[in-house]
């Protein structure tokens, strides 16, 4: 696939031939979603991750976060709405930001890619295990292998969409509320349930998860209120890039850069003027003070 960005490189990047440089994006309507979990299995499945045990705490949800080898989570979230109640679950995975803040912020050459589709890939070969792609990740996705020093995430199929088919979890979704396609169909597609909800089901605040504040997602939610995403596990209603990743990191390199040419600059000009240090020679003691130092080291002796 068609490489956009590459960690550690501003701007853009060209890659080498591409099979599907359209946008692509998943489409998520939790409205249907079932809680099921065959989109899980299904993830773990291709992902090649070993299945564990795991203990009961009052709770359908599996574990409490994603890990670096469970990439995809329900969320269980128990709700009240006019006096009924209802549960609110969601798909958890890697959003694939347009403006990827694990790609801003990893100082590691090659360790984060986004492809021109939008899949935003991890490269563990390349990555240093610093972390700063978990701590600019506006949506605490990336998770660390303690044991490998490398940080782990959602690929959405990367590997699949690169030969033609959807991600694993699309093709395991019994209820139709995943689906996969470019991005234009995906919002096209969620604008209309939307729209049905608000007309049919009750809904007034229905809407499309899509949040501009960092250039859109290529994963998109279907929500019943639009109005309040925190409602659904803790999905931030304008998530954000942290400033530390926006600014300094562009501007570090470039700074570097002009520090050290200036102190070239300066050696260089130093030894023009000044010329080279050169040591001076160690000057004997003096030949007449020579015998009492003789004369007194004798007298020391027993």
């Amino acid at each position: 696939m068609q490489i956009q960005q590459i960690s550690a490189h501003p701007g853009t990047v060209p890659g080498q031939g591409a099979q599907r440089e359209v946008e692509v994006a998943k489409y998520i309507d939790v409205t249907t979603c079932i809680g099921c979990k065959a989109c899980e299995v299904a993830c773990v499945e291709w992902n090649d991750h070993p299945f564990r045990e795991t203990t009961f705490d009052n709770t359908y949800q599996t574990m409490p976060t994603t890990e670096w080898n469970y990439y995809n989570l329900i969320k269980f979230v128990e709700h009240e709405r006019d006096g009924n109640f209802m549960w609110l679950m969601r798909k958890d995975q890697c959003m694939h930001c347009a403006d990827p803040g694990c790609l801003r912020a990893c100082p590691a050459d090659g360790a984060i890619v986004q492809y021109e589709n939008g899949i935003v890939d991890f490269q563990q070969e390349n990555c240093i295990g610093c972390g700063y792609c978990i701590s600019g990740c506006p949506f605490d996705i990336p998770k660390f292998n303690p044991k490998t020093k490398k940080v782990f995430k959602c690929t959405l199929c990367s590997d699949r969409v690169g030969q033609g088919l959807e991600p694993a979890c699309i093709k395991a979704c019994p209820t139709g509320c995943l689906h996969f396609g470019t991005k234009s169909d995906m919002v096209a597609l969620a604008n209309t349930r939307a729209k049905q909800l608000r007309e049919q089901s009750g809904f007034q605040n229905a809407g499309v998860y899509d949040p501009q504040s960092i250039g859109g997602t290529h994963v998109i939610y279907v929500l019943h209120d639009a109005t309040q995403p925190e409602l659904y596990g803790g999905l931030p209603s304008n998530p954000q890039i942290p400033p530390s990743y926006t600014g300094w990191k562009w501007l570090a390199k470039p700074a570097g850069l002009v520090m050290a040419a200036l102190g070239l600059l300066a050696v260089f000009f130093h030894r023009v003027a000044v010329g080279p240090k050169l040591p001076q020679p160690e000057e004997p003691p003096p030949a007449e003070a020579q015998p009492d130092t003789i004369e007194a080291k004798r007298k020391e002796k027993p």
